[in-house]
């Protein structure tokens, strides 16, 4: 077990001109030996920062501590030796694409445990241990780069799983991981603290759930200046505020015999790799509509995002606007169909905020309405001031803001959209919703969106699609 204190501390990340603009002024606390805690906090608050510099990770790979320390267990952590710090601390990223090296699972793992310089003969007991415990087995030898987003962070739990390090930090573990999965992972880490004794700490936007597991709260504020702990009175009222609605009795109607088909799938077949996904006999989704796809993990939903793109492979028919998608030219269907990826990093195409909503404004279908109300967006959004800042440097909420904004920018009639609300605090959340209400009906839009968040998404969507036993189906309840 290791006690964590952080003594004064302050962090910048250095600008090119020589300024030291603080992301962490003046922090101090102590996250408990042996306990669950959680840290929460608006995004770019510095949260995933903080993580960074406990794990030793900063400032080695980024960023200058300008006052101020962070010790285990009494020990500077920049005076740990490296050899000894992986087995003290291991953290898992906010965007697990960030952390692998290798190309299968189980090669990922080993590697892992080779830097660790664990003996041969121990490594494949511990990846099966780990791989059992997080109950993905079946994913051994698969490809990672094949991995829905949700599967890639189980496998980069199950890393950090056979490291067995005293301390774990979890950076938004959970973001694209379905609902299920999500409760049944929680409990496995409640347990592996009690009975191993593992001090964890998790940073997390998302409070539902934690009630049952944590045993403190911890709130970084949105100017990185004061980190609380809050009593166990102040710390149920923020989770049971946070407690979402129950979805279950939220009805949504059913397309209705007028409305216009724009995609339809007549015996469509996803495949990936030797597994079939998806057996679809007839589906269609309506123009001028917002649907929400909903699946556990792995079962085909990004694949079918990627499939309407003309990214991936399938077999049967796709129709856009009548139109066979694999038969249309790539230029041709980009300027109807765009695609928001599950990792930001991959839609950016410049390096400052600036230039990418240039670029988009450059190419959107609606230039002027755009250039009209963007000063009004990136307000609401938090982003007028980070127009001069690299785009990889902003926090995973920025960026997925960023996103967004400038996907919405494009007009495309058709927008599809894979998790889009990953690493958002819960008002960036509500904003999000607000523009993409506004600029879809104003530009008269048709919207797919995949998502395992489904709070306030009743105010947003019209329809909504489940994904189960490989088949796509209507259905009237939001959860």
């Amino acid at each position: 077990m290791a006690t964590i204190s952080v003594n004064h501390l302050s962090f910048s990340y250095p600008t090119e001109d020589g300024q030291k603009p603080l992301t962490l002024a003046d922090l101090s606390t102590t996250f408990p030996s042996g306990g669950f805690s959680l840290l929460t906090g608006p995004s770019g608050s510095g949260k995933s920062t903080l993580m960074k510099i406990i794990s030793g990770l900063y400032p080695k790979f980024g960023g200058l501590i300008t006052a101020g320390e962070v010790c285990l267990n009494g020990t500077k952590i920049s005076n740990i030796p490296e050899t000894d710090r992986g087995h003290l601390v291991a953290m898992m990223f906010q965007n697990p694409n960030q952390q692998f090296a290798m190309d299968t699972v189980e090669r990922e793992l080993i590697f892992a445990l080779e830097n660790q310089c664990v003996p041969p003969a121990d490594m494949m007991a511990r990846v099966n241990c780990a791989l059992d415990y997080v109950e993905i087995n079946e994913l051994r030898q698969r490809q990672l780069n094949s991995l829905s987003g949700g599967e890639k962070q189980k496998v980069a739990l199950a890393v950090i799983i056979a490291m067995q390090a005293d301390t774990i930090l979890l950076d938004e573990p959970f973001a694209s991981v379905d609902p299920v999965a999500r409760q049944l992972l929680l409990a496995k880490l409640a347990k592996l603290q009690h009975e191993e004794h593992k001090t964890i700490l998790i940073s997390d936007h998302d409070l539902e759930d934690y009630d049952h597991y944590i045993d403190h709260l911890f709130v970084l504020n949105a100017n990185g200046d004061s980190l609380k702990l809050l009593s166990d009175e102040a710390a149920k009222q923020k989770l049971d505020h946070f407690k979402r609605q129950d979805t279950s009795n939220q009805e949504l109607g059913l397309p209705a015999t007028t409305d216009q088909p724009l995609i339809q799938a007549h015996h469509l077949t996803l495949t990936a790799g030797n597994s079939t996904l998806l057996t679809q006999p007839e589906i269609n989704f309506f123009q001028h509509h917002i649907t929400l796809l909903t699946g556990a993990n792995g079962t085909g939903k990004s694949t079918l995002l990627l499939a309407i793109s003309k990214l991936h492979q399938y077999a049967g028919s796709l129709l856009l606007n009548q139109k066979e998608i694999a038969k249309m030219r790539t230029h041709q269907l980009y300027q109807q169909v765009a695609l928001i990826f599950q990792d930001a990093d991959q839609q950016f195409l410049n390096v400052t905020v600036s230039e990418e909503l240039t670029l988009s404004l450059k190419n959107s279908r609606t230039p002027a309405y755009f250039k009209e109300r963007l000063p009004e967006f990136l307000t609401k959004l938090h982003l007028e001031d980070l127009q001069d800042h690299v785009v990889y440097t902003l926090s995973g909420g920025q960026k997925k803001k960023l996103q967004i904004l400038e996907m919405l920018i494009m007009a495309t009639p058709v927008l599809l959209l894979d998790e889009p609300f990953t690493g958002l605090d819960f008002s960036s959340l509500q904003t999000i919703i607000a523009i993409m209400k506004q600029v879809t009906h104003d530009n008269h839009q048709t919207l797919v969106i995949v998502s395992h968040q489904l709070f306030g998404l009743d105010t947003l969507v019209d329809y909504h699609v489940t994904l189960t036993n490989k088949r796509l189906q209507y259905v009237e309840e939001l959860a």
